[in-house]
């Protein structure tokens, strides 16, 4: 039997956690998570590898909600690399308004679109160390596209994750390039996209920066941090977020039953 196949027993915050017991915590968090959220994915709109870069790129400071109703005119202006490359700065930046600082953007993309056709004819890499040089995009938008994109397991550490895996006590790092590495080593190679979006979607629906619903995890009993926010099941249940997947449901958390 694997770690992985083990089950832990119930967390508990009175007793040392050895390292073991920490791997098989987090490997059976990352199950219920998935039975939580059977529909984790990005939740940006994309066809291909160009337009996940892209949209992307343009979600910083803004909603990915936003950036899904703004690519869709976007991508059928500029279908390819030397679209981007050749975009009219002025037009570009009528379609990227509603995202907010819109021309920085549009020059963001069109110097993303240029270095494309420059060192890659037109087409966006497959490996992480050729996407890192590319303006605009760090290990994070790398990684995006990488396991969404290309099928190549990447963690994607944006602000819910780091949060969430610190919670978790995955880490205490936050240094996102650390919070990376140690997080990855508690999870096989192939877990780790589907694992970045189970922990974003339970950032942004339950375990809050300010409030998280406690009271409505499905997660509650596997988290060293439970408490840190409302823990009355009623009172938590209307502090969950739907996501944009599934319609709200008054007074109902959106999670799993445990």
């Amino acid at each position: 039997m694997t770690v992985s196949e083990r089950e832990p027993e119930k967390y508990s915050k009175n007793a040392p956690e050895s390292r073991l017991a920490l791997v098989r915590r987090a490997r059976r968090i990352n199950r219920e998570l998935a039975a939580t959220y059977p529909d984790a994915r990005a939740e940006l709109d994309f066809t291909t590898p160009l337009e996940l870069l892209i949209a992307t790129v343009l979600s910083a400071q803004t909603t990915d909600v936003r950036v899904n109703a703004t690519t869709p005119e976007l991508f059928v202006m500029y279908p390819n690399a030397q679209a981007y490359a050749e975009a009219n700065p002025e037009e570009l930046e009528e379609i990227l308004r509603p995202l907010g600082f819109f021309r920085a953007k549009a020059r963001a993309v069109i110097g993303l679109g240029k270095a494309l056709v420059d060192r890659y004819d037109g087409e966006v890499p497959g490996r992480l160390k050729d996407l890192v040089t590319l303006p605009g995009v760090g290990r994070k938008t790398a990684n995006v596209v990488l396991g969404n994109a290309f099928g190549v397991p990447g963690i994607t550490v944006d602000t819910h994750f780091g949060r969430v895996a610190r919670r978790l006590g995955f880490t205490t790092e936050e240094d996102a390039v650390k919070v990376e590495a140690e997080v990855g080593e508690l999870f096989p190679k192939r877990d780790w996209t589907m694992l970045s979006h189970h922990l974003v979607w339970h950032g942004r629906r339950v375990c809050h920066s300010r409030t998280p619903a406690c009271g409505a995890c499905s997660i509650s009993h596997l988290c060293p941090s439970y408490g840190t926010g409302e823990t009355d099941p009623d009172k938590a249940a209307k502090l969950v977020r739907p996501g944009p997947e599934r319609p709200a449901q008054a007074g109902r958390p959106l999670v799993a039953p445990k």
